[in-house]
């Protein structure tokens, strides 16, 4: 009745294309919060079936999922808990990023304790303000990990770009080859630099360095920018998509839903579609979003409830158990992702991470 699509094929398809114009960087899919709604452990083994080279997640919690789930590509976890376990992540083989003393010391006890040896993300907050470490503290949390000699081992040094604009983007950048600069100066040695996210890549191949990070990109979603995925040949991997659960013919001044936001202009036919914002359509779409049956285009007109919404389809020959689709691939003529969060002042990230509920993902593509 409710259906998340998930075509395994054109995450391989945009894995391709971005690892295409990569310029040889490595690069890492990420696949956190579930896989952006996509479903992380179908994704993942996909990416891995592929020769993805890294995966990455916010959490521990998110990686040892993927441990569970019998994932064995390297993973990289960024984001951590004050009360994460370090010991379970190291036992695991996770990389962990370090963004400030504090981490650092939690992981160097856990690697002591274990005896494994932490692989270490070093991250410098280049101007984005959220995760990462101060230019200030920087060269002191080198220090400290030169410190731990052997016990830690640095795969990476990372940021993050703002995509603000141009001019922030390259003085980010510029910041980090700083910050590279002086890990290079203390003495650290290290794998891979990696700072682009799906935006970045795009828009800065001169910082591709040895690795990208792909999130958005791999399900065929524009980033925030301008460049829009459809340009490079990327395709939308998840269609959102339900049935007709009844159709009943109302006359004229009929009210349809909560507050009675429509009320029909002559005698009509209504569809009822059972989805609404318990499976993660924005109620604010109300009146602005639009659905596909048959081809055909029909407004969300009257307001989106929890478990459903209602369709005013006129003397079109809708019938119970008809699709609907709620966003998919533009290409073919239905809304989009994008389409959905423009009628919900949003973006198209949150529409698809919140689609969940009652809705039953589905895989299809040879990517099974």
């Amino acid at each position: 009745m409710r259906t998340l699509r998930i075509n395994l094929d054109a995450i391989v398809h945009n894995l391709d294309v971005m690892r295409a114009r990569a310029n040889g960087a490595k690069v890492m899919g990420v696949v956190k919060a579930n896989a952006y709604g996509h479903g992380a452990i179908p994704v993942a083994k996909t990416l891995e079936r592929a020769g993805v080279d890294y995966l990455g997640v916010a959490d521990v919690r998110e990686a040892l999922e993927l441990r569970d789930g019998g994932i064995q590509s390297p993973i990289l976890a960024w984001l951590h808990d004050p009360a994460d376990n370090f010991e379970t992540a190291l036992t695991a083989n996770i990389d962990l990023c370090v963004a400030n003393l504090g981490q650092l010391q939690r992981i160097a006890k856990a690697a002591a304790v274990t005896s494994v040896t932490a692989k270490l993300h070093l991250k410098i907050d280049t101007g984005l303000g959220r995760n990462g470490s101060t230019e200030a503290d920087w060269t002191e949390l080198l220090e400290a990990v030169q410190a731990l000699g052997e016990s830690v081992s640095v795969i990476g040094i990372f940021s993050h770009l703002s995509t603000t604009s141009h001019v922030e983007d390259l003085a980010q950048i510029k910041k980090f080859d700083s910050a590279v600069a002086e890990v290079k100066r203390i003495g650290l040695t290290f794998e891979f630099r990696h700072l682009t996210a799906s935006d970045g890549s795009l828009a800065y191949p001169e910082a591709h360095y040895e690795m990208v990070r792909i999130g958005a990109a791999l399900y065929g979603l524009d980033p925030f920018s301008t460049n829009r995925s459809a340009e490079f040949g990327l395709i939308p991997a998840m269609t959102a998509v339900s049935r007709v659960a009844q159709v009943k013919t109302v006359p004229a001044g009929h009210g349809v839903s909560y507050n009675f936001l429509h009320r029909t202009e002559k005698e009509t036919w209504l569809a009822l579609v059972p989805v609404g914002y318990a499976e993660g359509l924005p109620r604010a779409a109300t009146g602005k979003a639009e659905v596909s049956i048959s081809g055909k285009r029909y407004a969300i007109k009257s307001q989106i409830a929890m478990d459903q919404f209602v369709l005013d389809v006129g003397n079109d020959p809708v019938q119970v158990g008809d699709e609907v689709v709620i966003f998919g691939d533009a290409s073919l003529g239905v809304p989009s992702a994008d389409d959905l969060a423009a009628a919900a002042g949003t973006i198209n990230y949150e529409i698809v991470t919140r689609m969940g509920g009652r809705f039953q993902r589905e895989y299809v593509g040879e990517g099974l």
